[in-house]
Formats: C-alpha cells, sequence, structure tokens
C-alpha cells in the first residue's frame, strides 16, 4: 500500500451501511487518482486506522468493491487492488452516455412549459456562476440541471442504472479538471436547445456527447495526475 494517507472520514454513529459506501467510493476514488495502485494490497486495519473509521465497514466497502472488480480478495494476502485503465474510465462513462442520452429524451417527451423555463433558468445561473468564476456554484447547479432532466424522464429504472454507473467514478474534485466548468457551459448549450425545440433525438445526441466528453477530459486529468505522482 502506497505510503501516501487517504483523507479520513468522519464515522456516523447509526448509519453503517451508508459508512461502508462512503468507504467505498473513497477507496475508488483513490484506485482511480493512482493514490492506490494494482498490484498493492489493502489492509483493512490500516485503512480504517487512515480513514478514522472502524474495521467493519471497511471490510463491507472491500467486499463490495470485490463483487465490482475494483480490488481482488486472494486469501492469506487480503485485497488486492486491480488497475483502472483508460478503456475501463471510456467503458464506464460510455455507458453514463447512453443512459443519460435516453433519459434526456424521455424527458423531452415529459416537459411542460414550466419545466423547460426551469431548466432553462438553471443553465442561466450556471453561466453566470462561470463568468464569476464560482465553481463550487457550477458544481451545484450543474448537478440541479442533469437533475431536473434525469427526473423529467419519469423513468426510475434508468436513472437508478445510471446512478449506479456514476457510482463507479466517484470524485469529489471534477470541478479541478481542465474544462469542466466550461463544459458545463458549452456542452449544455445544445442540450438545452434541443430541449426547447422538444427534439428528443437531438437531445439524446446532445447529452451522449456531452457524457463522452467529460469522460475524456477525466482520462486526460486522472493521465496526468498518476505521471506526476
Amino acid at each position: 500500500m502506497p505510503s501516501k494517507s487517504l483523507r479520513p472520514l468522519r464515522e456516523r454513529p447509526g448509519h453503517g451501511t451508508q459508512l461502508s459506501e462512503r468507504v467505498a467510493n473513497r477507496v475508488r476514488e483513490a484506485i482511480m487518482l493512482g493514490e492506490l495502485t494494482s498490484p498493492d494490497y489493502i489492509r483493512t486495519e490500516k485503512l480504517a486506522a487512515e480513514l478514522g473509521v472502524s474495521p467493519t465497514p471497511v471490510r463491507e466497502a472491500l467486499m463490495a468493491l470485490s463483487s465490482e472488480g475494483s480490488v481482488k480478495w486472494e486469501p492469506r494476502r487480503g485485497f488486492r487492488v486491480v488497475a483502472v485503465t483508460s478503456q475501463d474510465i471510456r467503458d464506464l462513462f460510455d455507458v453514463q452516455a447512453y443512459a443519460a442520452g435516453e433519459l434526456a429524451a424521455r424527458a423531452v417527451d415529459n416537459f411542460t412549459d414550466d419545466d423547460i423555463a426551469d431548466l432553462t433558468g438553471i443553465q442561466a445561473r450556471i453561466d453566470a456562476a462561470y463568468e464569476a468564476d464560482q465553481v463550487g456554484e457550477v458544481v451545484a447547479l450543474n448537478h440541479q440541471f442533469h437533475r431536473k432532466i434525469n427526473r423529467g424522464a419519469h423513468s426510475t429504472r434508468l436513472a437508478s442504472l445510471l446512478r449506479n454507473t456514476v457510482s463507479h467514478v466517484p470524485l469529489s474534485s471534477y470541478d479541478e479538471i481542465p474544462g469542466w466548468s466550461q463544459a458545463s457551459v458549452e456542452d449544455h448549450a445544445p442540450i438545452l436547445a434541443a430541449v426547447t425545440a422538444r427534439d428528443r433525438e437531438a437531445a439524446k445526441d446532445a447529452m451522449y456527447q456531452h457524457i463522452v466528453h467529460v469522460g475524456e477530459q477525466l482520462i486526460d486529468y486522472l493521465t496526468a495526475q498518476r505521471e506526476r505522482s
């Protein structure tokens, strides 16, 4: 395991399941960023101490990560980190792009004039926050923009599939990716235009291209981070 310690988490009494999910997300992020690298072995007690939690949620998290292939259990040795390749990330974003694109198309079918006005207002606030260099506000409003579309699709299972896929890329610092905030302005423009025109195929394609673009930005960012480490 690398000498670099992971950021600690604060344990929340009574929320064991939620805590194990937070631990899993932190480990996924550490693997993505190269803080944990293959073929390192993760020691449960050491990781628990670094994160400031008990070993139980760490074991639960590592078992969940093992089932999805992020780590591999090896008897008498522990959990070995499995390398994440650029193609792995590209695959994840391709799945995200398909689901998000389909949700956008379905939202077009369901949106009222008020929904379109709300989405337009959110994007106007994103544009203003970007111009004011308020990155944190861009992040929050970007989430609102996508949530408005995803909920507007009225497709609970597809939205759940998207959330599950997104959870495999749990970066807490998307705003640090060069060009990410700009994409929330430039890539959203054709999405909003298609929704406003009630063109479901154009909305689907614009959303698909947006998600794929962000995935490529992430790959470039992670590659640079790993080269510096």
